[in-house]
């Protein structure tokens, strides 16, 4: 009896050995045809004798059921999800057996999918599908864990979309794994076009100088992006109603880079979008402090104290905005803007007046007091409009005050010139 149970045992075992070389084979056969239906269904009836396969047989079903998966790029993206993790395995277990038989067609497998959907996200977000361009960069991150910009890649699609759910999760992995985003860049400028280039790498750009191609080398790091990852962050967490995990981000972030003045200004942010614009004036101005050569933060503090009613800080603010960039335009607008605001108040005091010879003396007043304002206006809309030829609003505004004061010509001459800009923002 002993005999005959160990032959049965036998017969067994080396019937099952066939069944999984069988089903391996269809698989196999199926792939050859590019028949990617039956490989899956083959994979499906191999899967499930698994348990008895040796590491080897385990290792080619892996690749061999990703490939079927995969289906050449064609594959849906939960059939393209569970290839992904089907190739892990087959690295996991290889690395294991210390015998890396697959491994290298698993990566060189991995490559391919790896380029096919950084070229499938690059479209979509070039044609502006945000969501679909987050979810093939964050399967190429996936793909390709080392790479970890197409995960910064697959939040900012999504925050543009705007998945904020999605966008959490990515920013938050980033954050977890102290991703900043800063790359050292190498350039040199062209010799015969005279124009400054970025090369890929320092080998490339130093071969080029060396050649004479090029010249005047010069490395420059790129800003870091942790500023940007947890403002957005925090930005979510509002938008979520969590404004205490908001300032939890923001003040984690900013006790491990107190200096980092980008940090600053995403706290100010986080500020302003709950509501409390006293904060947000106070980090301004310690940002003003920080950075007092930064145009930027003083135009954002004119903003702030125009919206405030404090028409003379809001001035002084944008003209230190001026000092520092002589070619801000914004700011040159904004003044001409606060400067103009008084006029509804003198037009409205005019309005009111009556016909008595003491109404008919002050309405002089005040019409020679609104002249004073439009004169004190103009320089800056003419600035604004010398460095911004198509800065429409600028140049009604122009044309509407050369109109109250009776400068005909001037009138014309800028009615003409808003004509054209509007017939060119048509397209006539």
């Amino acid at each position: 009896m002993k005999k005959l149970l160990t032959l049965v045992l036998v017969l067994a075992i080396t019937s099952l050995s066939f069944a999984q070389k069988n089903e391996i084979k269809a698989i196999e056969k199926a792939l050859k045809n590019s028949n990617f239906a039956d490989a899956k269904s083959a994979t499906v009836a191999a899967e499930a004798l698994m348990g008895s396969m040796d590491d080897k047989s385990k290792a080619k079903f892996y690749l061999l059921k990703a490939k079927a998966l995969y289906a050449n790029g064609a594959g849906t993206d939960a059939n393209i999800d569970e290839a992904i993790t089907s190739l892990d395995n087959l690295k996991d277990l290889e690395s294991k057996m210390g015998k890396l038989k697959y491994t290298q067609e698993a990566n060189e497998m991995t490559t391919g999918m790896v380029n096919t959907f950084l070229t499938k996200a690059n479209e979509a977000f070039t044609n502006k599908n945000y969501k679909v361009a987050a979810k093939r960069f964050e399967k190429v991150y996936r793909m390709s864990p080392k790479d970890t910009l197409y995960l910064y890649y697959a939040a900012s699609s999504a925050v543009t979309v705007p998945d904020y759910d999605s966008a959490l999760d990515y920013y938050l992995q980033l954050k977890n794994m102290g991703y900043n985003g800063a790359e050292m860049n190498y350039y040199a400028t062209n010799v015969e076009t005279g124009t400054e280039e970025n090369f890929s790498d320092k080998a490339s750009r130093d071969f080029s100088v060396k050649a004479k191609l090029h010249k005047d080398p010069r490395d420059q790091k790129s800003e870091s992006k942790t500023a940007e990852i947890v403002k957005n962050i925090a930005l979510i967490y509002v938008s979520q109603g969590e404004n205490e995990k908001a300032l939890g981000a923001m003040a984690d972030a900013r006790a491990e880079n107190p200096d980092d003045i980008g940090l600053l200004l995403s706290e100010a942010n986080v500020y302003l979008k709950m509501g409390n614009r006293e904060r947000f004036k106070d980090l301004m101005e310690e940002a003003t402090k920080k950075d007092p050569n930064n145009a930027e933060l003083q135009y954002n503090l004119g903003v702030l104290a125009a919206e405030g009613g404090n028409s003379e800080a809001a001035i002084k603010y944008y003209e230190k905005a001026v000092a520092i960039n002589p070619n801000y335009v914004d700011a040159y607008t904004n003044i001409a803007v606060v400067i103009l605001d008084g006029e509804a108040k003198i037009v409205e005091e005019m309005n009111g007046l009556g016909t008595s010879k003491a109404d008919n003396l002050k309405y002089d007043e005040l019409k020679e007091e609104r002249t004073q304002v439009y004169q004190k206006a103009i320089p800056y809309l003419e600035k604004a409009l010398e460095l911004k030829n198509t800065n429409v609003d600028a140049a009604r505004t122009l044309m509407n005050i050369y109109s109250a004061l009776g400068e005909t010509d001037k009138f014309k001459m800028m009615k003409a010139k808003v004509e054209a800009m509007e017939a060119s923002a048509n397209g006539k």
